[in-house]
């Protein structure tokens, strides 16, 4: 019900009964969430509320008196500061600009009118970092209603879609610019549902509501989508039937001159714009898998297909046989060391579909039906692969897992592990967190699950106060092999305490896993402690869905239980007695000395 396409009514009308079953679910992440509206808020914060907890995020909210957004925030404001928000949004709309060019303005008025309404909102998002230090989410400005000029509203200096176009490009360059201010696009959405379904005069003059019923449900989505990038309710693989879904028809029965892909026909046009989506997805770093009911050579030979875009080696993983795909769902989730919930399965058959959502529930599978021309939508309008961010590590994470390929293939002609470990020729830069990599270890903060022992969430504003902070132990490592380099794919952050250090988070790439790496960056952050002078490290482990791989993380490494429940256990390890655990990874001494 809170996938697209969305039935807004149904879920309006509805919202009650959502709430019940959703509640039902366990493991929610919690989360202060602060409205600021500039307009009626309370259906916003109702609905969004649904869609947060869709996604496992259990939020407490704040919300604003009606349109003292500006007030709330740069003036004192006690109630706000004991509420600790995580996250705040700022619900404003073109009906809180304040000034708009006249018909006898000048553009050199123009432009100082401009100058001083975005002012008002730079000054809102510098009070807020600098009193609450937490991710800000802004509504950019949707278009007007009216235009007076006609189409010459668009590029006259004195129209007002053209002063929206230029207010909203100060709102991108800003959010470019600060690490905690995320934008709302509701400029786009407005479009995509109709500026007529967004807005409602009624309901303006009624209820003061900006926006129409119907676009609530539709904004409270969006909202969640940038919520859940935030804080790491995203997804990582789309795994792709081939028949009827990457190329019409079925290879083993068409061959490779039979099926529709190119630009001859009209399915052939749409399935070769899907694959041109898939492959960009896979460029921005969308890990790529197959999972087809066919015999694995006519799998392959579909992309051989002189029109294809998509070619085999843009895939992770390629499974074609005749087992039930849920099956081979789950093993692609082991030979990725990728978490079931972070899996997309697209489909055209409606009954493949039912099997994996039945016996895969932590898999989505959206219904995407059976025509072609639907499929992009389903994805993109879903948010399944939402990002707040765009790291160098991310466009090379399919050349990461091609050399994943490489690496099993090489451990296949080894019976000893140690010794496959040893050819890897294994090399680690550990250095305490620099500016140039804060955004990347802000992501893998957030999207690690597995290999993470407290599952912490932080933003990039968080993670740049810590790292600028000397009761702070940070780490990042880096690791790379003869095969090539994995990039950025483990971190710890400990906080000093009483000549104790307290690791508040220590996580790593599902892409090293069995590597050793764990034991290379725990000797590192030993070295930092003895430096210090620190002579406890105190563990904290928080059982999730996802962690269970590292249960017995801290007791394999030496670590004395202090208490142990069935929400948390705390450890605790004397570094004098530590002794260094890596013995396949090369860490360069002056990485050591510099750095740690």
């Amino acid at each position: 019900m809170l996938n697209y396409p969305l039935d807004a009514h149904l879920i309006l009308r509805k919202k009650h009964a959502i709430k019940k079953e959703l509640l039902l679910k366990e493991h929610f992440l919690t989360k202060n969430i602060a409205i600021l509206g500039g307009s009626t808020t309370a259906e916003i914060k109702n609905i969004l509320e649904l869609f947060l907890l869709d996604i496992g995020i259990k939020p407490n909210f704040y919300e604003s008196k009606y349109n003292q957004y500006f007030e709330e925030a740069v003036f004192d404001n006690e109630p706000l500061q004991q509420f600790n928000p995580d996250i705040i949004y700022i619900h404003t709309t073109n009906k809180n600009i304040s000034h708009y060019p006249t018909m006898h303005h000048t553009s050199e008025e123009i432009d100082i009118i401009l100058h001083n309404e975005f002012q008002k909102f730079s000054s809102i998002w510098s009070s807020l970092t600098s009193k609450y230090h937490c991710a800000i989410i802004q509504n950019n400005f949707e278009l007007p209603q009216n235009r007076i000029l006609g189409n010459l509203d668009f590029y006259d200096v004195r129209g007002s879609v053209h002063y929206i176009h230029r207010l909203n490009s100060f709102f991108a360059e800003e959010a470019q610019a600060r690490a905690n201010l995320y934008i709302n696009d509701i400029h786009y959405l407005a479009a995509s549902i109709g500026l007529s379904t967004w807005f409602d005069k009624s309901m303006w003059y009624a209820y003061k509501y900006a926006l129409s019923y119907t676009a609530i449900p539709f904004l409270a989505k969006n909202i969640s989508a940038i919520i859940g990038a935030l804080f790491g309710a995203l997804k990582k693989c789309m795994v792709l039937d081939l028949d009827n879904t990457c190329w019409g028809g079925v290879i083993g029965d068409d061959g490779l001159n039979g099926i529709a892909i190119g630009k001859e026909t009209a399915i052939a046009e749409a399935h070769t714009e899907f694959q041109q989506y898939a492959k960009t997805l896979k460029d921005r770093g969308v890990v790529l898998a197959v999972c087809s009911k066919n015999d694995i050579n006519h799998a392959k030979e579909g992309f051989m297909h002189p029109d294809t875009v998509l070619i085999d080696q843009d895939f992770a993983a390629f499974t074609a046989n005749w087992e039930p795909k849920h099956h081979n769902i789950a093993k692609i989730s082991d030979t990725l060391s990728l978490g079931l919930d972070s899996f997309v399965f697209i489909d055209d058959n409606p009954a493949e579909r039912h099997i994996v959502r039945s016996n895969l529930s932590m898999v989505s599978v959206p219904e995407i039906g059976s025509d072609i021309v639907d499929f992009i939508d389903h994805i993109d309008k879903n948010h399944y692969f939402e990002t707040v961010s765009l790291a160098s590590d991310d466009l090379q994470r399919g050349a990461f897992y091609q050399k994943n390929k490489e690496r099993r293939t090489q451990e296949s002609h080894f019976t000893d592990y140690g010794e496959y470990l040893h050819s890897l020729e294994m090399n680690a830069e550990i250095k305490a967190f620099t500016p140039v990599y804060l955004a990347r270890i802000t992501q893998l903060i957030n999207k690690t699950n597995q290999f993470n022992l407290t599952t912490k969430r932080y933003t990039l504003a968080d993670v740049t106060t810590i790292t600028q902070d000397a009761n702070y132990i940070t780490l990042y490592g880096k690791l790379e092999d003869k095969f090539g380099d994995n990039g950025l794919i483990s971190i710890i952050i400990g906080e000093l305490k009483n000549k104790e250090c307290h690791i508040e988070l220590w996580l790593m790439s599902c892409r090293v896993l069995k590597r050793t790496m764990e034991y290379a960056m725990f000797d590192a952050l030993v070295a930092k402690c003895h430096t210090l002078g620190i002579k406890q490290i105190i563990g904290y482990y928080y059982p999730t869905e996802k962690n269970n791989m590292v249960s017995t993380l801290y007791q394999d490494f030496g670590f004395n239980a202090l208490a142990t429940d069935a929400h948390h256990s705390v450890w605790s390890m004397d570094v004098s007695n530590y002794i260094n655990k890596n013995q396949h990874i090369r860490i360069s001494s002056s990485n050591l000395s510099d750095e740690l």
